[in-house]
């Protein structure tokens, strides 16, 4: 009997090392420390590292920007309220073009964005290794386009508390039509012509522009790209969702992070890349056969300040694209029930 329950002993050791063994195959990968904080480019990596490194750099610029745009809002209810008032219209146009000026480069910063994204897919997604060891051995390049995603989630979060944004540009459009009808000159505008305003428009009329313009842009990379698998990309996301989740559940990689930021930098990017996989993956993220682990995922964004992850647990709400699907649990569907 006692030989018995040894050898029962014996399998269920070995089972459960074979498990551990193979964790990287059953769940796609994400055992093992990322640093974000430190990670810095081999020379295979350097080329590209430094040319994302540009984009990364001027991001931190935006952001600044963005988090200062107070908007004209005062201006414009003025012109609005004064029609006739000639000196209350050039004030409220003197305000709103430099402000139009901005908004044009928050627009070409997300074309360089999705530049710099189709760079760091071009490394991470071949064929020659699996999407763990692509993460794993370039770190540099795992942690910018973990930066690219935290950007992103944090340009939507600030755009879409700022309702100045839309309602400057809508102003600023409706003038230089009025100006072209009664053919005045728009010289100070006219940096934005109408195609790009139009482009601009479409942007800025989403609720998260930055994160339709990645997953846009992932979607179109997987198009032209035949040659490559769409698992190898859509691994390449499941893969960084693991890596954060066990990052921040795991009390030994989770006391290595030197700031506490860095918590909140994980929660950001592993939701960033669910967000970005529910759009290009075909079935999406909600799915049983899904490769990312939605209710744990889910389940360490609640467990951290409500204050922190609303935002975040909103935007898994409203920005996917498969969450109301008959497909999805309604397990996972109640979890992310507002309270």
């Amino acid at each position: 009997m006692n030989s018995f329950y040894l050898q029962t002993a014996m399998f269920a050791i070995m089972g459960n090392l074979i498990k551990v063994l193979t964790r990287d195959i059953d769940n796609n990968g994400g055992n093992f420390f990322l640093d974000f904080e430190n990670a810095q480019p081999s020379q295979s990596e350097t080329a590209v590292w430094e040319k994302v490194n540009q984009v990364l750099t001027e991001a931190r610029v935006i952001l600044d920007d963005l988090q200062a745009y107070r908007g004209a809002g005062e201006e414009i209810r003025q012109a609005i309220q004064s029609p006739g008032v000639e000196g209350v219209q050039e004030k409220a146009w003197s305000a709103v073009v430099p402000l139009v000026a901005k908004l044009k480069t928050f627009y070409e910063f997300s074309q360089k964005l999705e530049s710099s994204l189709r760079c760091l897919l071009d490394v991470l997604t071949t064929s020659a290794s699996t999407p763990t060891q692509h993460l794993e051995q370039k770190q540099a390049l795992a942690r910018q386009f973990a930066h690219i995603m935290h950007f992103t989630l944090r340009f939507d979060e600030l755009k879409m508390t700022n309702p100045a944004i839309q309602n400057d540009f809508s102003y600023y459009r409706r003038t230089i039509s009025r100006m072209r009808i009664n053919n005045l000159s728009a010289d100070a505008g006219n940096e934005v012509n109408n195609e790009l305003a139009n482009r601009m428009s479409l942007f800025y009329a989403s609720a998260t522009p930055m994160l339709k313009t990645l997953s846009d842009a992932t979607s179109k990379f997987v198009s032209d790209n035949p040659d490559v698998p769409i698992e190898n990309t859509t691994d390449c996301l499941s893969t960084m969702a693991s890596v954060c989740k066990v990052m921040l559940e795991t009390p030994e990689y989770r006391s290595r992070f030197a700031s506490e930021e860095t918590v909140l930098f994980c929660l950001r990017v592993m939701v960033g890349v669910i967000i970005l996989y529910d759009h290009v993956h075909p079935a999406g993220a909600f799915v049983k056969t899904s490769n990312i682990d939605m209710k744990g995922c889910i389940r360490v964004l609640k467990e951290q300040p409500p204050s922190s992850v609303e935002g975040l647990l909103n935007a898994l709400r409203y920005t996917t694209k498969h969450l109301n699907d008959e497909a999805t649990s309604k397990q996972i569907k109640n979890m992310l029930q507002p309270n």
